[in-house]
């Protein structure tokens, strides 16, 4: 049951709406996944490829982990899995973003791409990743984002080993 007596501390909640875009009025998620790309974008631009993937990864571990801890605590203001906490979809996102490092080409299309991806995997919840919405608290929040952020992230990667990898620049 929701706790309404207290006052939500800023800080988790901060982080659980991904810095207050889960309260924008439509598609909450989507927000927080756009969220990830702005702010992965200038890392992408003005970062060797080494330093993106290892901040992206920094970072997927970082806030994967502050998002279960954040999404625990949102639980007990905003009751199961609320709409509003969408660092899910920003750690998801960040995942299958990785892929697209080092692609020889104008990018653009697979940033894009490793959006529709994983909305689509996030929404449709194909392949077990339904199942770990059971895994409780902050967790199975967590969790499904992560597995949707994943398949996103090997298809890009499928896409990029049959064709780019290996052509000239």
């Amino acid at each position: 049951m929701p706790d309404d007596g207290g006052r939500f501390p800023l800080l988790p909640k901060m982080i659980a709406t991904s810095l207050g875009v889960g309260f924008l009025p439509v598609a909450p998620g989507t927000w927080g996944a756009l969220l990830a790309i702005v702010l992965w974008l200038p890392l992408y631009l003005w970062a060797s490829p080494a330093a993106v993937v290892g901040i992206t990864a920094a970072a997927v571990v970082f806030f994967g982990m502050a998002g279960v801890w954040a999404s625990n605590i949102s639980e007990r203001y905003w009751g199961s899995d609320p709409v509003v906490a969408c660092i899910d979809e920003t750690v998801g996102q960040w995942l299958s973003l990785l892929p697209v490092v080092g692609v020889a080409i104008c990018p653009w299309w697979q940033i894009l791409l490793s959006l529709a991806l994983f909305r689509f995997f996030d929404i449709v919840k194909p392949l077990g990743i339904r199942r770990m919405e059971n895994i409780p608290g902050g967790a199975g929040m967590m969790a499904d984002d992560i597995l949707a952020g994943i398949y996103s992230a090997l298809i890009l990667l499928a896409i990029n080993i049959i064709f780019y990898y290996g052509q000239p620049v």
